[in-house]
């Protein structure tokens, strides 16, 4: 069965999320969606898997569609990527595959937009998915599940290394390869104190650590000077975040206005929950609810607000909070799309701009050439559910492909396995390193 296959093969969601892809294949369905929209700002990497191994996603499509006994698949891909759509057509797709050309917006990667674009369904509140008889994968997802067939395991990351760097470029890099190897591989950092997003500057998160290392869900490393405007942005502490937005936030409602969420028909309210930093802990309780179904996709944050304040913090917060406490938002109204919603998408290149990273905008050609890191540190948790068991030895020569932790059978979670060959230098409860 495909499900046992991508078990074994430790095949997780490559697009940030990191669920194990052998549930999906159990799931039975109407409609496979594959997700090629990207639209991090600067990140290429999906525009150049599409482009250079199409073949390869659309068999894992197709292998997704038969062991989901689905109808048919759905291929979401931006229109300006015109490369990538034609190198997939050439490919020869099923017929049951349909191809969903979508705009350059932000994020209509989001997995409820995706499946509201390609369907038109609505994804019930707080819901997955499934409810509405779709799954969606990321498109390198699909390629690893061509992989899985031919009984290869996940060894390799597709990413994009860009921003402040001599030569951007995206490239396959064994996981748990350090940050440092591969801005080397970039041409190194243009600027001498740096800061890397890593898989985005929308949702990643951000690092001064080059020693750290790739996983599974790795898109991007971004690589931004040290006094840019995000920077200063994403060093606040919650205490300053929190200050300045119960001193200065007016409920002016943007942040609200331009929620992709809030647009689709859920009670995301932003706005609202920016009231709990000026309330009370029973007040908070109450205007806490409207960031249950937050999807922390940061526009709030670093576009809607005129006054530069953190919403999107203020909603992880709540939502924190409210789990901590045991509490439990359920919408009460139908969900039904905002009549404005056409009119209040957010353009990349509007949004770049906002994000003072235009100058950033470059293509990330895909660099065939081999990287070849002298060490690896394979993280045991590298997606949702339980974390892998080390099952090799300190000392232990060991080949590439072969496993280096496992996962119960009875528990959710994804199996690891060594990205080079070489010899195990050293084994934690967290990681397994690698020297080549």
């Amino acid at each position: 069965m495909l499900s046992d296959q991508l078990r074994e093969a430790g095949v997780v969601g490559a697009g940030g999320a990191g669920f194990p892809t052998y549930v999906k294949a159990k799931s039975q369905v109407e409609f496979v969606i594959a997700n090629g929209a990207e639209c991090e700002p600067l990140l290429h990497k999906d525009a150049e898997i599409m482009k250079h191994f199409p073949a390869e996603i659309l068999a894992g499509m197709e292998a997704m569609i038969d062991s989901t006994g689905a109808k048919a698949g759905k291929f979401g891909v931006k229109t300006k990527n015109q490369e990538s759509i034609d190198a997939l057509q050439r490919s020869q797709p099923s017929a049951r595959i349909e191809f969903v050309q979508l705009g350059d917006f932000y994020p209509s990667g989001d997995e409820y937009e995706l499946v509201y674009s390609s369907t038109g369904r609505l994804i019930p509140p707080g819901g997955i998915p499934l409810q509405v008889g779709c799954v969606v994968n990321n498109v390198e997802t699909l390629y690893n599940v061509k992989l899985a067939l031919e009984g290869r395991p996940v060894t390799e990351k597709f990413l994009s290394v860009c921003g402040a760097v001599a030569q951007p470029k995206s490239l396959w890099a064994p996981v748990g390869t350090p940050f440092r190897d591969l801005l080397a591989m970039a041409g190194g950092a243009t600027v001498s104190d740096y800061g890397i997003f890593v898989s985005g500057i929308m949702m990643g998160t951000l690092t001064f650590d080059a020693d750290d290392v790739i996983t599974k869900t790795t898109g991007g490393l971004i690589v931004l000077p040290r006094d840019h405007y995000l920077m200063t942005r994403r060093t606040r502490s919650q205490p300053e975040m929190n200050h300045i937005g119960k001193s200065a936030c007016d409920q002016c409602s943007y942040c609200t206005e331009f929620c992709p969420r809030y647009l689709l028909g859920y009670e995301v309210q932003p706005h609202k929950v920016m009231r709990s930093l000026g309330f009370t802990a029973t007040g908070a309780d109450i205007w806490n609810q409207w960031s249950e179904l937050c999807c922390a996709c940061g526009l709030c944050t670093l576009y809607a607000c005129p006054e530069d304040l953190y919403p999107k913090e203020a909603c992880d917060d709540g939502k924190r909070d409210r789990r901590a406490a045991g509490l439990k938002f359920v919408q009460q109204k139908p969900v039904a799309v905002h009549p404005m919603k056409e009119f209040r998408r957010v353009p990349l290149s509007q949004l770049r701009r906002r994000l003072q990273v235009e100058e950033y905008e470059r293509e990330t050609p895909f660099d065939p050439a081999a990287c070849a890191p002298a060490m690896v540190r394979i993280r045991m948790r590298q997606g949702a559910g339980e974390a892998a068991v080390p099952v090799v030895r300190e000392g232990q020569k060991i080949k590439k492909g072969q496993v280096a932790g496992r996962v119960e059978d009875s528990k959710l979670g994804a199996h690891v396995h060594a990205s080079i060959a070489g010899k195990v230098r050293m084994v934690t409860p967290e990681y397994v390193e690698i020297v080549a």
